[in-house]
């Protein structure tokens, strides 16, 4: 697909057999929701994701107790023929849990909300003094981190969350999208005096505003220090429906389109499954990845010349399994419907009197096709240029 915007170039980092930043693709990604603990459950969950399309899916480690059946995880996961690299979601007791667990994963996410400073006793004011102690306490606890991800090619994910940002930068930024930015900065800022460079980024709100607010100032300081690390996007905490679904585009697509972003999560209360459709509809959309056929189809009005909606599930249907390249129009009437098609492979168009016309490269290929024949004339004409492919063959 063709791009009409210059995407950020960032530092390339693994994560398992994935390829993360540069021009690799935008990866999906997604996480498990059962319990860690359930080997089984997160097993066939993993399983289930990657087969959808997941990339990368993280798996949830908060207690030592998550750290065995994570190592059984992994075993039973390597047994499977699936491009797909595992991540361990740390929060509490950060360095000692990520420590343990980075042997069995492909990336080790922390949060530096909760990493080091949660705990402590709240404060409304900070001596240079104290910001010094607290950031020597982040760089002696991170790295052993760093050490551990090192010896086991883990990358390390940063994950600022708006809603979990210490006491400490909440008194100096506010609750701001400066306050996550310079969470983020202090780490990776620690990250390469240890020379550490395997890092992901991820700044994430409930507050698509906030979102991308932080995800634009956040590329304008790496620039100004000389980093390019990539960015993971999401809008956290999305909820459900088709409002999550819009809230998450809204943020992840608006930054998308100014180039950023290279990797993307749209985080929903549901089967996470659901996840990974509207990830690559998002992508497609915004030109970035091809996965399905484009159909173009008119909103309908007055003029349309026969049941549109109807019409137009019955081309998706007999033809969502064609290659992902394949552009096909179907439109209500000659109107605008061969110029708003002048990019589609094919299209159909309603011509009235029950009566369709086929175009093929925008221009026209047969009229006076009686309504009922349409689809099957569309099939047929798919044959007859090598472009279709049958049903059954497709994997």
């Amino acid at each position: 697909m063709q791009e009409f915007f210059e995407r950020r170039i960032t530092r390339v980092v693994r994560i398992g057999e994935v390829l993360v930043g540069g021009d690799n693709p935008i990866a999906v990604q997604t996480m498990v929701t059962a319990p860690t603990a359930n080997v089984e459950a997160v097993v066939n969950q993993v399983v289930n994701l990657a087969r959808a399309g997941a990339e990368i899916i993280r798996i949830t480690a908060p207690t030592f107790h998550d750290i065995e059946p994570l190592s059984q995880i992994r075993a039973k996961i390597n047994s499977f023929n699936l491009r797909v690299g595992l991540v361990a979601d740390v929060h509490h007791k950060g360095s000692k849990i990520a420590i343990a667990a980075a042997p069995y994963v492909d990336k080790v996410r922390i949060n530096p909300g909760l990493f080091v400073d949660r705990g402590r006793a709240e404060k409304d004011d900070y001596t240079p003094l104290e910001v010094s102690d607290q950031l020597q306490a982040i760089e002696d606890s991170l790295r052993p981190v760093l050490a551990a991800c090192r010896e086991n090619d883990a990358t390390l994910r940063i994950g600022v969350n708006h809603g979990s940002l210490s006491n400490r930068l909440l008194v100096m930024y506010g609750d701001t999208p400066e306050g996550m930015v310079e969470s983020a900065m202090e780490y990776l800022r620690i990250c390469e005096r240890n020379n550490f460079y395997n890092l992901v980024i991820s700044l994430k709100s409930s507050r698509v505003p906030v979102m991308i607010a932080a995800n634009r100032l956040m590329v304008v300081r790496m620039d100004q220090e000389g980093m390019s690390y990539p960015l993971h996007l999401g809008v956290t905490e999305a909820g459900k429906g088709q409002y999550a679904r819009i809230k998450s585009s809204a943020g992840i697509a608006t930054l998308l389109m100014e180039g950023l972003g290279d990797t993307i999560r749209v985080s929903l209360s549901e089967d996470p499954i659901n996840e990974i459709a509207v990830c690559y509809d998002l992508l497609q959309s915004v030109g970035l990845r091809r996965t399905k056929p484009e159909y173009i189809g008119c909103p309908s009005c007055g003029r349309t010349k026969f049941d549109l909606e109807l019409v137009l599930t019955e081309v998706q249907d007999a033809t969502a399994h064609l290659p992902a390249g394949l552009n096909i129009a179907v439109m209500g009437c000659i109107v605008n419907g061969p110029g708003e098609m002048i990019d589609a492979d094919y299209g159909y168009v309603g011509e009235g009197g029950g009566k369709i016309t086929l175009y093929k490269k925008g221009e026209v290929f047969k009229r006076g096709i009686p309504q009922e024949e349409g689809l099957s004339s569309l099939v047929t004409l798919l044959k007859t240029d090598r472009v279709w492919v049958d049903p059954q063959s497709v994997v």
